[in-house]
């Protein structure tokens, strides 16, 4: 049996890595989190160790090594500053790592996590799930056939966030990446994916709470716009729905809502199986997130997102 340690199991995105170590038949063996509202444990692995101490957590995984009761895999849900240090750990422990989206929040980072791939001959890979719908293989599969030389993107994401949101890391740059790394980074990975590298990276809007720009990624022109103030979603829906979600490929919807559920669970199965997606597979969004945080805001250089106009005096 595949055996797992889990790091971050009291947020949002753990009960479905939990779920999915259940799906492909694994055994969670140890979990840390410095939160202990991890109830959720139960309704999976209830005999699984937890610590609330990372220095007791890698005591313990120590401890099982030299037992000889190995742990597989290091599945990584901690906050995003915390990602790479994370998979270090997970490697120099004799596991492979597993960790969740945004993997890191600069390209430097990957280049340390390969440095130490080679020295251990352990692996990272990284949850991508949007690689695995069934909308977005089509839509790919669709782009490859396709001769044109250039799509017409637009992008809009807004899911609402509460005031908790700015208190907690995730409302911090240094840690989160901000807006368009914490809650954009898997469309961009998606867009890159299908289209092609990046290459022009324009800066429109960037605020503790939305983020917009431009950005060119091989054959696709894209404008976008991502916010987590419920103040942007469209009026027709703010009563009724706290997210909202566009994609349109030349003027048209692209319709992916459905098929979400299980994604986490086919991503450990593409690992286990040995298709897991790699640091080289995550280098693309990594840069396109780097190196927005670091342009300067350019109003009149790529094609504007309609919402900017609203929030530029």
């Amino acid at each position: 049996m595949t055996s797992f340690a889990l790091i971050g199991a009291a947020g949002y995105v753990a009960p479905r890595h939990m779920k999915a170590i259940k799906a492909v038949g694994g055994e969670l063996k140890v979990a840390f989190d410095p939160n202990d509202s991890v109830g959720i444990i139960d309704s999976y692995f209830p005999d699984a160790h937890f610590f609330t101490e990372f220095e007791r957590f890698d005591r313990h995984i120590d401890k099982m090594n030299r037992r000889g009761e190995k742990i597989d895999f290091v599945s990584i849900c901690s906050p995003n500053y915390l990602h790479d240090a994370h998979c270090r750990f997970a490697m120099r422990s004799n596991a492979d790592a597993i960790c969740e989206k945004p993997l890191v929040l600069n390209p430097w980072n990957i280049d340390g996590l390969q440095e130490i791939e080679r020295h251990t001959g352990r692996s990272v890979s990284t949850i991508l799930q949007l690689r695995l719908h069934p909308a977005i293989k089509a839509l790919k599969e669709k782009v490859a056939a396709n001769q044109k030389n250039e799509f017409s993107i637009d992008l809009t994401y807004i899911t609402s966030r509460g005031r908790w949101y700015y208190a907690s890391w995730k409302g911090d740059e240094a840690k989160s990446g901000g807006v368009a790394t914490n809650i954009g980074i898997h469309f961009f990975d998606m867009l890159s994916y299908i289209f092609g590298p990046p290459a022009m990276n324009v800066a429109h809007l960037r605020e503790a709470s939305r983020a917009a720009g431009y950005l060119t990624c091989g054959r696709a022109s894209i404008r976008w716009f991502l916010s987590v103030d419920r103040n942007d979603l469209p009026p027709a829906i703010a009563n009724e729905k706290t997210t909202y979600r566009s994609i349109t490929v030349d003027d048209e919807e692209l319709e992916f809502s459905e098929g979400f559920a299980d994604l986490h669970i086919r991503s450990y199965e593409e690992i286990l199986a040995g298709r897991g997606f790699t640091l080289t597979d995550v280098r693309p969004s990594v840069d396109i997130v780097s190196n927005f945080r670091k342009a300067p805001i350019e109003l009149h250089r790529g094609e504007r997102h309609p919402l900017v106009a609203r929030h530029i005096s």
